[in-house]
């Protein structure tokens, strides 16, 4: 990656972990997930991405546990999204979770190359478009919402 020379943000490498998992799993293999690793996003943590239902599509074929279809059956699934620096045995740790946990015989799990940004901290905090220099919004979680008016907000 380009070393954009930026005082805003650094990069680092590492990969996108996609697994696609039935909705009513999804809870437990990111929890076997964060037991490898923590999913440290610069000052965060445990940081993850669950899209909405869809349909996981497959035939399966003969040698396998299950029997094989002559169609393709389908399973309503989510995909659960992580992204780690990790590599070599840290990195089979996470994925060996994965396929303990799993409920398929072939989970269908990618690992995508990529780069991620990280904030510099301490800047842009004054930045007027950060949520905590705004009034609150409903998609702010109740744990980072002001507990008592922003003094420009007082009457």
């Amino acid at each position: 990656m380009d070393d954009f020379g930026t005082t805003r943000f650094r990069t680092e490498q590492g990969n996108r972990i996609l697994v696609q998992v039935p909705g009513t799993e999804a809870e437990r293999v990111l929890a076997a997930i964060l037991e490898a690793d923590t999913l440290t996003w610069g000052d965060y943590d445990q940081v993850s991405f669950t899209t909405a239902p869809g349909t996981q599509r497959f035939r399966s074929l003969p040698g396998g546990v299950n029997a094989p279809t002559e169609g393709t059956v389908g399973v309503e699934c989510v995909e659960l999204q992580v992204f780690t620096a990790a590599t070599g045995a840290d990195l089979e740790r996470i994925l060996l979770a994965v396929y303990a946990v799993h409920p398929y015989e072939e989970p269908v799990i990618q690992l995508v190359p990529a780069t991620r940004t990280l904030h510099i901290p301490g800047t842009d905090e004054d930045n007027p478009n950060r949520f905590w220099n705004r009034p609150d919004q409903d998609w702010i979680p109740q744990e980072h919402r002001r507990k008592q008016a922003h003094p420009d907000q007082r009457a």
